[in-house]
C-alpha cells in the first residue's frame, strides 16, 4: 500500500512539474519573439554621429523642437526654448557671482540659483514631474511641508531675549508689516484699473512677500494661490537673498547722520522662565485669536521651546544644524526649478517681482519711520536703522542694520538690538499670513 501511495505521489509529482514547464515555455517563446522583433537594427556611422549631434543642447537652444513640453506638460514659446533659457542661465550666473563674490546669503542663493541652471537645461527636463527638481517641488514646496520644518529650525536658532528685554522694538516689527497690508491694497487698485489681473486671493498671496519671509510666502500661496505659488516662492526667496542690496539705500534716505548714529543698551537680563514661557503664551494667543496661524507659529514656537528648555541639545542641534541645513538645500533647488524660462519671464511673473520689491520697500521704509516716531516720545532712543529688521528675513536684516550702523560708528554694535524687531516680524508674518487666510480662504 505504501509502495502504491509513493508511486502515486510521485506520478501526480512529474504531472505538475510537465505542465508549469509547458506554460513557461510558452511565454518565454513571445518574449523571445518579441525581443527579436525589438532587436536594435544597425546603422552607418554618419548616421550614429548625426543622431548624437542632433540630441545636444546647443542644437536644442538652436533649432528647438517645436512639440517639446515644459515641466507642467504644456506647449513652450520658441523664446523660451532658446533665447529665454540663454537669458535665464546668465541670470543664474550673476547670483553665482552675488553669492560668491558679493557674499549675499549663499546659503539660499547658492541652492536657487543651481536649481535655477539646471531647470534651464534643454531636453532633460529636470523640473518636470518625473526629473529630480520636480520630485523635490512637489514633495516638499507643494505642500507646505519644507516651510513647517524651516520655522521649526528658525526658532531653535532664535533668541527672544532682545525683544523680551525691550518689549516695545516689537511696534517695529508690527510696523513693518504695512508692507504686506499696502502692497494688498496696491495690487487690487491695479487689478480694478485693469493694469493686472490678480484676483483678491492672489493679491493677498502676492502681498505677503512685503514680509521678506519665504515660508510664510509659500504656505499662504498653497492656501490661496496655488497657481502662482512657484512665481511668489521665487519672488520671496529671491529678496530675502537681496536684502543686503535692498535695504540700505531705503534706510540712509530715512535717517540722517546723527539718528544713524544713536547707541542702544541692554535694558534688562531675561530669565530662563520668561524665554520658556514666552513661546507657550504666544502659541496660546494663536490658538484662541487666530488659528490660521498656528502652523507656522506652532512650529516656530516648537523649535525655540525646545531650545530653552537645555533638556534636548540633541534635538536642538539637530534642528538647529543638520535639518535645516538639509531642507534649506532641498528648499532652494525647489524655488530654483521655478526660474525656468517659461516661467519666470511670463507678464505674471514680472508683476509679482514687481509687486513683491514694492512690498519689501514699503515694509522695510515702515520700521525705519516707526522708530523715529518712537524717538519724539520720552524714554530710551531707537536707532532708527533696526526698525528695518521688522521684516522677518531672519537673520539677514538684523546683520544689515548692524553693517550699516557700524559703517557711521564702528563700536557701535546693533545686532542684537535689531534681532528684536527680526523675530517680532517673524510672528507679524505669520499673523499676518494668518488674518489674510482667514479672511480670503
Amino acid at each position: 500500500m505504501k509502495f502504491f501511495v509513493l508511486k502515486l505521489l510521485t506520478l501526480l509529482m512529474l504531472l505538475g512539474f510537465s505542465n508549469a514547464y509547458a506554460s513557461s515555455q510558452a511565454p518565454s517563446d513571445g518574449a523571445s519573439s518579441m525581443h527579436k522583433d525589438e532587436n536594435y537594427e544597425s546603422k552607418p556611422f554618419s548616421e550614429m554621429v548625426g543622431g548624437f549631434l542632433m540630441s545636444t543642447g546647443i542644437v536644442a537652444l538652436v533649432n528647438p523642437d517645436p512639440n517639446e513640453l515644459n515641466s507642467n506638460g504644456e506647449k513652450m514659446s520658441d523664446f523660451h526654448k532658446s533665447w529665454g533659457r540663454v537669458i535665464m542661465i546668465f541670470v543664474t550666473f550673476l547670483l553665482f557671482y552675488l553669492a560668491i563674490k558679493k557674499g549675499f546669503e549663499p546659503l539660499l542663493l547658492l541652492p536657487i540659483a543651481f536649481g535655477g541652471l539646471l531647470a534651464n537645461i534643454p531636453v532633460a527636463n529636470i523640473a518636470g514631474a518625473h526629473g529630480f527638481l520636480g520630485v523635490i517641488y512637489n514633495m516638499g514646496l507643494a505642500n507646505e511641508m519644507f516651510p513647517i520644518l524651516i520655522f521649526m529650525g528658525v526658532g531653535a536658532m532664535t533668541d527672544f531675549g532682545p525683544l523680551l528685554s525691550n518689549p516695545k522694538t516689537a511696534l517695529l516689527g508690527g510696523a513693518a508689516q504695512f508692507g504686506i497690508f499696502g502692497t494688498l491694497v496696491g495690487a487690487v487698485a491695479l487689478s480694478q484699473a485693469g493694469f493686472v489681473d490678480f484676483t483678491l486671493q492672489q493679491a493677498s498671496a502676492i502681498s505677503i512677500i512685503g514680509g521678506a519671509d519665504g515660508p510664510t510666502s509659500i504656505f499662504i500661496a498653497t492656501k490661496l494661490a496655488p497657481e502662482l505659488l512657484g512665481a511668489i516662492a521665487v519672488a520671496s526667496y529671491s529678496y530675502m537673498a537681496m536684502v543686503p542690496i535692498i535695504q540700505p539705500p531705503i534706510m540712509k534716505a530715512l535717517t540722517n547722520d546723527a539718528e544713524r548714529r544713536i547707541k542702544m543698551t541692554t535694558l534688562r537680563h531675561v530669565s530662563r522662565l520668561e524665554k520658556l514661557v514666552f513661546p507657550v503664551m504666544v502659541l496660546v494667543l494663536a490658538i484662541l485669536v487666530l488659528p490660521e496661524s498656528t502652523p507656522l507659529i506652532g512650529a516656530f514656537m516648537f523649535g525655540n521651546f525646545l531650545k530653552e528648555s537645555g533638556v534636548v541639545e540633541r534635538l536642538n542641534d539637530t534642528l538647529q544644524n543638520s535639518l535645516i541645513n538639509t531642507v534649506t538645500i532641498f528648499l532652494g533647488l525647489g524655488v530654483g526649478s521655478k526660474l525656468a524660462a517659461d516661467q519666470f519671464l511670463v507678464p505674471d511673473t514680472m508683476f509679482i517681482m514687481a509687486l513683491g520689491i514694492i512690498a519689501f520697500s514699503v515694509g522695510t521704509a515702515s520700521g525705519v519711520i516707526m522708530a523715529k516716531i518712537m524717538n519724539l516720545f520720552p524714554g530710551h532712543k531707537i536707532n532708527p536703522l533696526i526698525g528695518s529688521a521688522g521684516v522677518s528675513a531672519v537673520p539677514m536684516a538684523a546683520r544689515v542694520s548692524n553693517k550699516v550702523g557700524m559703517e557711521y560708528d564702528r563700536s557701535n554694535m546693533l545686532l542684537m538690538h535689531a534681532m528684536g524687531p527680526n523675530v517680532a516680524g517673524v510672528i507679524g508674518s505669520a499673523v499676518a499670513a494668518g488674518v489674510l487666510i482667514s479672511l480670503f480662504q
